[in-house]
């Protein structure tokens, strides 16, 4: 049995903490396997149109295109409409009969779990990982007794062996990835053409985003 990671949401754009978070937790958790998942257009987040999932799903490919360990996966977004984690799970799943999958999400959309659809049975079936971030607090008040049981808090721990044969799902927190960087933060730093922190973007992300005149 393999174990492979999926990481949701939209990449608009890529930046230096979403790559950071991939190869840091390939890592830790021994993953066979690390897949960006691009949305379409994340459900819960309505009032916010990304740009086009072509322009991001081309972003990530040239961002992980040197790197043997990660993959983008086209799966949401050839839908071409809005998708619920609830109903794409199962679909990965079916593509790995004989795999673990592994689904990631960060702090902020951890704190807005309950706005997604049928969260509750989300975490119960299927194991995820939260990555922490400055300035939102991990924490488990919002969610029932029976989602807290399966917590696995892993902050502070720098390597963990996944169970090989788990008989529950889990939910895992981990706090080996503190980047203050945000995709929010680079596209209103690019409203006047020019990055004022060229690191929190890799080079050819950069090209592409100046070539095509994105975010201005």
């Amino acid at each position: 049995m393999k174990h492979i990671a999926y990481f949701g949401g939209t990449f608009d754009p890529v930046h230096s903490a979403h790559l950071s978070i991939a190869r840091r937790l390939t890592e830790i958790f021994s993953f066979d396997r690390f897949c960006f998942l691009p949305a379409f257009h994340a459900p819960h987040k309505p009032d916010q149109v990304p740009t086009s999932a072509l322009h991001r799903y081309a972003m990530l490919c040239l961002a992980t295109a040197g790197d043997a360990r990660l993959f983008v996966s086209s799966h949401e977004i050839d839908q071409r409409e809005k998708r619920y984690t609830i109903n794409t799970i199962p679909e990965l799943c079916a593509q790995h009969p004989d795999d673990r999958i592994y689904f990631i999400i960060g702090a902020d959309s951890w704190a807005d779990i309950k706005t997604w659809r049928q969260w509750e049975d989300l975490l119960l079936t299927t194991d995820m990982i939260v990555v922490s971030r400055p300035g939102v607090e991990l924490h488990t008040d919002h969610v029932t007794d029976e989602i807290r049981e399966r917590v696995v808090d892993l902050r502070g721990e720098t390597a963990f062996r996944l169970p090989a044969e788990p008989s529950q799902t889990s939910l895992y927190f981990t706090d080996a990835v503190r980047s203050p960087v945000s995709a929010t933060q680079i596209r209103a730093d690019l409203t006047d053409g020019v990055l004022d922190e060229p690191d929190h973007l890799p080079q050819e992300v950069a090209n592409y985003i100046k070539k095509y005149e994105l975010y201005t």
